[in-house]
């Protein structure tokens, strides 16, 4: 399976339709489409179809028309996603109407094709699952153990601080948090909560 960091868009022209694919990662899906709707006022659908892994390891998967026939357009895209084993991502396409319609057959193909587009041109990673470490350390230690995270590249995605030190919640694949805690017991004194 496959995954995105970074949102990117290609656009695709189809008798004079404008087809613009957003690709993104899923947590940014949200906070997209309400940029998108007021930065695209005058577009006509705001095609949607995502696919995550919920806490339970489970795929959830979910699309919509917009407006477009029943059909033709959120399914399609979902396929393209399902098809390119992608997860955690969604893709929101903006279509301009051009004057001519496409006819159901040409609605999927250019749904299908703008999706296909962003893939091809965005950079797919390889998707691994994380977990969440909450995990202590001393102030004392706090920069020690920073060098430690950024040498391992796990991201840090709450902190919090107490009497005693810093709380952090860590997010990353089981083997780096495993990594983590070998390379940091042997430097400092941290805690696994």
């Amino acid at each position: 399976m496959f995954t995105v960091s970074a949102h990117s868009y290609e656009m695709l022209v189809e008798k004079q339709s404008k087809f613009i694919a957003h690709l993104m990662p899923y947590h940014m899906y949200g906070e997209v489409l309400e940029s998108l709707k007021a930065e695209h006022p005058k577009a006509r659908h705001f095609v949607t179809a995502f696919r995550y892994i919920n806490e339970f390891d489970q795929v959830v998967e979910g699309s919509s028309d917009d407006g477009e026939p029943r059909g033709t357009s959120g399914k399609p895209t979902l396929a393209v996603l399902q098809g390119n084993e992608l997860i955690n991502v969604a893709v929101i396409t903006v279509r301009y109407f051009g004057g001519t319609k496409l006819g159901t057959g040409g609605l999927v193909r250019a749904y299908s094709d703008a999706t296909n587009m962003v893939i091809t041109a965005a950079e797919l990673l390889s998707y691994q699952k994380e977990n969440i470490l909450v995990a202590s350390c001393a102030y004392t230690d706090i920069g020690k153990v920073g060098y430690i995270l950024e040498n391992l590249g796990i991201k840090v995605v709450e902190k919090e601080f107490d009497v005693v030190g810093e709380i952090m919640h860590l997010q990353a694949p089981q083997e780096d948090l495993d990594r983590f805690l070998d390379e940091v017991k042997r430097l400092v004194s941290v805690v696994k909560e």
